[in-house]
Formats: structure tokens, sequence, C-alpha cells
């Protein structure tokens, strides 16, 4: 499979929130608000890629019996790195995301695509792998965030262009399963997938 390819089907055809719904966890808690999303989104493409290179390179000389408990640790290093490097340059978007950070070492998003892609495939399509399937979740959770922003509080990235409040269920949990549920089937008649 194409490089290209290997990107672009983590956008429409594997992507990790509208087709897979994988990570709905950070998926559905993060979203408040654009930015949050796409802080979110990029956050675990990060580790996406790195670990996906990591695991991809140390597969063959890892004992089959602690295979799942090594990329565990492979990954959790790489969201040590991010959360050092969150709380250095972007401390208040730290803030917001709060537990959902160190969370990425558990979500199955990350760790699937270890088990499923990178254990068997080569670094640099692992690393285009991690990058598409973290570009999906990047545009998923953005999409998903600028929604309940616009409906919830009448903004965009935090822009008001709304006068007055929203519709303060799309704020809240009760709003997120509506949104994401309306995307899902917005995504998939566009896309044409059943």
């Amino acid at each position: 499979m194409g490089k290209f390819k290997l990107i672009t089907k983590g956008l429409v055809k594997e992507n990790p929130t509208f087709v897979l719904l994988l990570g709905m966890c950070p998926t559905l808690a993060t979203t408040t608000s654009a930015i949050n999303g796409m802080g979110m989104g990029l956050a675990t493409m990060f580790v996406l890629v790195l670990s996906n290179m990591a695991i991809s390179a140390t597969a063959p000389y890892i004992p089959d019996k602690v295979r799942i408990p090594s990329y565990i640790v492979i990954i959790a290093a790489f969201v040590t790195v991010l959360q050092f490097i969150m709380q250095a340059y972007t401390p208040a978007m730290y803030e917001t995301l709060g537990l959902f950070i160190p969370l990425i070492v558990v979500n199955c998003i990350v760790l699937g695509r270890a088990e499923a892609f990178a254990n068997k495939n080569s670094v640099i399509d692992s690393a285009c792998d991690g990058l598409g399937i973290g570009l999906g979740f990047t545009m998923s959770l953005t999409i998903l965030g600028l929604v309940r922003e616009i409906l919830g509080s009448g903004s965009a990235f935090g822009f008001k262009f709304i006068s007055g409040d929203g519709i303060l269920a799309f704020v809240l949990a009760p709003g997120a399963f509506l949104a994401l549920a309306y995307l899902i089937v917005l995504f998939r008649k566009i896309t044409k997938m059943n």
C-alpha cells in the first residue's frame, strides 16, 4: 500500500471516531470546544506517530508473552514526553485537557494501531499509519468540538459570533452524544458507508 493511501485511509475509510467508533471517552469529554478537540487530537497524533515508529522498530525483539505490556511502556514514555512539552509550552491547554492527556496511554486507538499495524509493518509505514489515523482523529474531534461550541455558546474557536446564550445541552454530556450521533450519520451519508 502506498504512503499516501496509508495516510488518507485514516481520514475516511478507517476514521477512528466516525467509522471505527474508537476513543469515545476523550471524544465525548474533551470536545466542549473546537480548540479542545483539536488539542486532544494533535496530542494523540503525536503519541500515535512516535509510538507506532518505536513499536515497529522494536517489535521483532519483544517476546510474545510481554508484547502488550511492552507496548504500553513505549506509549507511556511518549505520553510523558508530551506532558512535559505541553506543560512547558501550552500550559493552558494542558490544564484544560487535564486527566485525558495521561489517559492517552490506554486509549484504544493508540494500542489498537500498535497491535494491528505497527508491529507487522516497517517504521515508515507505521509512521504514515499513525499520521493518517491521528489526522482522522484530530479532524473528528475538531468538527465535533466546533459543532458543540457553535450550538452551545454561539462561538467558533473561542470567537463569539452569536449574541446571547446557546443551547446549554450541547456544552454538557447529552449534547456530546447527540452531536456525535448526527455527525456519524452525516459522515457515513457523505462517504456512502453503510
